[in-house]
């Protein structure tokens, strides 16, 4: 058994200790060599023809290499514009986000739709910024909001569309909507790569454009990845397949809770891409794994099927994995590297658990629930009570305390509960303390999502895989609204319809949700974080 796999200076511990039995069917049966040849049979005959044209993935690096004259062309061109904002949602803004954390280059991501974290984003430095609009699909609503909004800003501020269209650069598939709206804009066009599915986008346009434009050398990361790209098809010193096949193995044993942990070593937010690539890819046909991020490697987490997991950068000789705890598994390299570890690795572990990790995921309900609030209004609703700054639906209960006490019961005795959060998450930022105070007290898996964000990540999971989570959803007050130009919602109407929307999709399959709508955001944060300490006195 091996402790330690590793190859073009990126290494996982402890994989092999919880998947050597699945590990060794994989290679009995060939297959990292055939994912690597992109065979599309791997996952059964039903995902076949997704697959055929979904494993771009896997070499999409190479092709990467050549944007990067372009890139350089368009970081020149645009020289004067200084500020980077970056438009787009789940794996169209994921990846460039880490890159840009984790290499100390500023990009301003809008993966939101409430209405104070965009108009702060519009007002900070409009005539030095230039605007990365993301969208695969090219029909990304939250996306094409923020594009009309920062268009209509540049026009208010005395630009001709054709200087607006200057401050735009627009990365989207070949043939989409979106290709068409940016040529007529006049803004700038980067087509992706249409054989790679968002969520293992990383290392195509959507994650390098950016993130260059930002200052990154991307070259290096492509580098890395390709310094990999050998060692998938072996069967040692693989560490991809170690870490796919212990996923795989955990899920398919009880342990499907997947605490990401970030040991502290360099790389930053890889976490929280993951969590989609895993949730995404894994949570369909009632099973699947659930990613848990915690803030740190000493934030609580607890169960019997939770695998721990520290991700990280490149160690020195001798070193000791796993941020100064003891983890299941430690995977930590340089961040290229770890992009296509761990797309390769959710491949194989999607062939261990059955399930089809390419298949892109619907998200059709939730999308009709939200155009169909737009169209008629908000659906009536009345608070089961209020109680100072919040108000609290769904509650049988007549406390803030009892109504959180109550949610934490619902997510035991192998459930999870999952803190969603419709707010701004900068100026909000504090609601996300939450996760670890529930989770000390439950002494269960907790989540915690920004929305809309998290509806192009864990909230596939949430309806799709295993009937087991609560679900306690934040909404809060608008104090001053922003209007989507040309559309008849403002960002607030479609923050709180997407809200709603999403709550109709839990509620119909039978999840338990309890809304908490803050009357007063500043104010409720602080009360709810009161009610939930109080619990654990």
């Amino acid at each position: 058994m091996r402790e330690v796999e590793a190859a073009a200076g990126l290494a996982v511990w402890g994989a092999d200790a919880i998947g050597s039995a699945a590990r060794a069917a994989l290679v009995r049966d060939g297959i990292p060599g055939l994912l690597v040849r992109k065979d599309p049979t791997l996952w059964g005959p039903d995902a076949e023809a997704e697959a055929k044209i979904r494993l771009g993935w896997i070499d999409t690096h190479r092709r990467s290499w050549e944007l990067l004259p372009l890139l350089a062309e368009l970081k020149e061109e645009l020289a004067d514009l200084d500020r980077v904002v970056l438009a787009g949602m789940g794996g169209s803004s994921f990846a460039a986000e880490v890159i840009a954390r984790t290499l100390g280059r500023p990009l301003t991501v809008l993966d939101t739709t409430d209405p104070g974290q965009i108009a702060r984003a519009i007002a900070d430095r409009l005539h030095r910024t230039v605007v990365v609009v993301s969208s695969k699909s090219g029909t990304t609503i939250e996306t094409d909001s923020v594009r009309r909004a920062y268009l209509g800003a540049f026009l208010d501020a005395g630009l001709t569309p054709a200087e607006a269209g200057r401050h735009f650069v627009i990365v989207t598939d070949p043939g989409s909507p979106l290709e068409d709206v940016a040529r007529d804009m006049g803004a700038t066009v980067v087509l992706a790569d249409p054989e790679v599915g968002g969520r293992y986008a990383a290392l195509t346009a959507f994650g390098l454009v950016p993130a260059a434009l930002a200052g990154v050398d991307v070259a290096e990361l492509l580098d890395q990845a390709e310094e990999l790209l050998p060692a998938l098809s072996a069967g040692g010193d693989n560490p991809a397949l170690a870490l796919g096949a212990a996923l795989g193995a955990a899920t398919t044993t009880g342990k499907d809770k997947i605490a990401l942990v970030p040991d502290g070593t360099g790389i930053v937010g890889l976490d929280e891409w993951a969590e989609q690539l895993l949730a995404e890819s894994t949570g369909k046909e009632g099973t699947g794994m659930l990613p848990v991020v915690l803030e740190s490697p000493d934030a609580p987490v607890d169960g019997a099927d939770v695998l721990t997991v520290t991700l990280g950068g490149s160690l020195p000789a001798g070193a000791v994995p796993g941020g100064g705890v003891r983890p299941d598994v430690a995977v930590n390299g340089p961040l290229g590297a770890q992009f296509l570890t761990w797309e390769f690795a959710t491949a194989l572990a999607g062939r261990v658990i059955g399930i089809d990790p390419l298949g892109m995921p619907s998200k059709s309900e939730s999308k009709e629930n939200m155009a169909a609030i737009l169209a008629a209004g908000p659906p009536a609703e009345e608070p089961s009570f209020v109680d100072g700054a919040i108000a609290v639906y769904g509650a049988a209960t007549s406390t803030l305390a009892g109504t959180l006490s109550a949610v934490l019961l619902e997510a035991r005795p192998n459930g999870y509960l999952a803190v969603m959060a419709y707010l701004d998450r900068h100026a909000d930022a504090d609601a996300a303390e939450l996760r670890p105070i529930l989770a000390a007290i439950a002494r269960r898996p907790v989540t915690f999502g920004w929305g809309p964000r998290f509806l192009h990540s864990t909230s596939l999971y949430h309806k799709d895989g295993p009937p087991l989570g609560a679900f306690l959803q934040i909404t809060g007050a608008v104090a001053t609204d922003l209007a989507v130009p040309g559309r008849p919602f403002t960002f607030g109407q479609l923050q709180a319809a997407q809200a709603a929307g999403d709550r109709q999709a839990l509620v119909r399959r039978g999840r338990p949700v309890v809304r908490l709508h803050l009357t007063d955001r500043a104010s409720g944060i602080v009360q709810l974080l009161d009610a939930a300490r109080s619990l654990g006195n």
